[in-house]
């Protein structure tokens, strides 16, 4: 099965104090176990470290980044996909959706992957299929990650 991985389960698997960090260890451990084929962008994996470095400092960030580095599989933004992230988010016109997210729709659509590992209602609003299934483990407004990377 292939999945796409958002920054929202990415930073709650490795915060122990994030809201949503225990259904993420559990999803994270799950996924692997069953060998699904993790996906990322490298708009995600900048936004994650970027959110980590600020939140949770450099070690943080080195450990995350040697343990993931073989577990997921980027693909790689080009100018066509971002052209076709930045064309819906600035249709979308919505104060709290990222490009970073537009971009990862566009991605998930053209590899024809319907399933995402994350924490960010927007996934489900635009028919993806989130993981961990819970429902009210989403955030009614989606993670502003400006919003996030003060120092806790």
């Amino acid at each position: 099965m292939r999945v796409f991985v958002d920054t929202s389960a990415l930073f709650a698997v490795v915060d122990a104090d994030d809201e949503h960090h225990e259904p993420a260890r559990q999803t994270w451990t799950q996924l692997i176990a069953d060998g699904a084929d993790l996906v990322v962008t490298n708009y995600v994996l900048l936004e994650t470290f970027s959110l980590l470095q600020r939140r949770l400092g450099m070690a943080a960030l080195r450990t995350f980044q040697q343990s993931v580095d073989s577990i997921l599989n980027t693909e790689w933004v080009r100018e066509d996909l971002h052209a076709a992230g930045m064309a819906a988010f600035l249709a979308m016109s919505h104060r709290h959706l990222s490009l970073v997210d537009c971009v990862s729709f566009a991605a998930m659509r053209r590899l024809g992957i319907g399933v995402v590992f994350a924490f960010d209602r927007h996934f489900a609003d635009q028919g993806f299929l989130c993981i961990p299934p819970t429902g009210d483990g989403l955030a009614e407004e989606p993670v502003v990650y400006t919003e996030m990377y003060p120092s806790k």
